[in-house]
């Protein structure tokens, strides 16, 4: 019998398992890191012609780069402080939770740092290092990566008080300013670090001159925190309706499927913008992300979009909850053929459906892009007529005229001349000069 097949295990067999061989697993990790410990003290590696103890883990053990490193410093430090092997055996610490630590610990320290470190994840203990060590903030800085010549000058042309922001230069970021993306310096202050487009660094350069007459508001954490509210408040407004006025009625639709508003905001309020799929032992999901509204009792089986129906499930539990509803098989062959529905569109869109997007958000369309300083290339027309109607709205001709007075049965481009010919102001005729 083949010792790696699970298939003749029922549910409960297959996670008692699991939960066994992952104590097992604990186990031989602090034995292994016992092992490890005591062959780098003894420098047994270089008899066995190795250089060092992380060359040895590679070659003769088979470990990656990373493997090693976080066995090598987590050996050494459960060494010095062996209640680690103890912490790993049993659960309590991680790896990557250990060689974290592992730097900041200390013999009047360590055994409270460890306990206030277990069950923690990365991320947690990350945090926790940062409220136990704080770190100062890091200096503002905007560097171009890579530029050429011209671009760097371009875009060191700026006229902003010296000290503002420091001064750009190109090349790339040197090996010691290699940070992860966010990072904790302390329990109120966190380090991001990342890397933008031209568009993005002209769009703050941009900000910052319509907010020079508030200098506290144009330094880059403010001006950061501000963006990050603002769109914050957009996706929530997309996401559950959330708006500080609401509508006193809701849309009327046909749709059994449509959920109001009204509807939207209290079930996310009430659940708390989390999955509230419950196991059998009363576990909650912790999921927050990739979070759909839920029909309880579904709607091919009469259920209503209704407060007391409809339920938050991240995307995993929607799934799960529909096809022990319904039948693994046949949310499958549904699955499949929404999948093939959607590949025979034209533009994975709907027949007829109408894009909303007006060009000056789109990233391409059949007029020409008109921010300043900018040329985009003619994109082809429209495969459906109805899609000139953002167009034309964008360019300040009334929902009425777009849709049913310019020429409705006329080709795109015609429409497009009526609309531009309506809109644009009426020329006058300079007088002629005497000759």
């Amino acid at each position: 019998m083949d010792n790696y097949q699970r298939h003749d295990l029922d549910d409960r067999e297959l996670q008692s398992n699991l939960t066994v061989h992952r104590a097992g697993e604990r186990s031989a990790i602090a034995t292994v890191l016992a092992d490890i410990g005591e062959f780098d003290a003894r420098r047994l590696f270089l008899p066995a012609a190795y250089p060092s103890m992380h060359a040895y883990c590679m070659a003769e053990l088979g470990y990656s780069k990373a493997e090693a490193y976080k066995r090598i410093e987590a050996a050494r430090a459960a060494r010095e402080y062996p209640v680690i092997f103890v912490a790993l055996a049993e659960g309590r610490h991680h790896l990557s939770g250990v060689v974290m630590l592992a730097p900041r610990l200390t013999p009047g320290n360590a055994d409270e740092l460890l306990s206030a470190a277990a069950g923690k994840s990365k991320t947690e203990i990350q945090l926790l290092l940062a409220e136990r060590f704080p770190r100062p903030d890091v200096p503002e800085r905007v560097q171009a990566i890579g530029s050429s010549q011209g671009a760097t000058e371009l875009l060191t042309q700026d006229e902003f008080a010296p000290g503002r922001i420091p001064a750009l230069s190109a090349g790339p970021l040197a090996p010691g300013d290699e940070h992860p993306i966010v990072a904790p310096l302390s329990s109120e202050r966190y380090e991001f670090h990342f890397s933008g487009s031209r568009n993005a660094y002209e769009t703050l350069r941009y900000i910052q001159t319509l907010l020079s007459h508030r200098p506290a508001e144009r330094e880059l954490p403010e001006v950061f925190e501000s963006a990050l509210e603002l769109y914050q408040r957009h996706l929530e407004k997309g996401k559950f309706a959330a708006t500080t006025r609401p509508r006193a009625g809701s849309r009327l639709s046909t749709s059994p499927r449509y959920i109001p508003a009204a509807v939207k905001r209290a079930v996310w309020e009430r659940d708390g913008g989390r999955c509230t799929f419950t196991s059998d032992s009363g576990k909650r999901c912790s999921a927050e992300s990739l979070l759909e509204f839920d029909h309880e009792v579904p709607v091919a089986r009469g259920g209503q979009s209704t407060v007391e129906n409809i339920r938050l499930r991240c995307r995993a539990h929607n799934q799960y909850a529909a096809e022990c509803a319904f039948g693994a098989g046949f949310m499958s062959d549904k699955r499949d053929q929404a999948r093939a529905r959607a590949a025979s569109r034209p533009n994975g869109h709907a027949p007829g459906r109408v894009e909303p997007t007006p060009p000056s958000m789109a990233s391409a369309g059949p007029l020409t892009q008109f921010a300043p300083g900018r040329i985009e290339a003619k994109a082809p027309e429209p495969v459906n007529d109805r899609d000139v109607v953002p167009y034309l709205m964008h360019l300040g001709c009334r929902a009425a005229d777009a849709r049913t007075r310019c020429f409705p049965k006329a080709r795109s481009k015609e429409r497009l001349r009526f609309a531009l010919r309506r809109l644009a102001p009426p020329h006058r005729k300079e007088p002629a000069m005497a000759t």
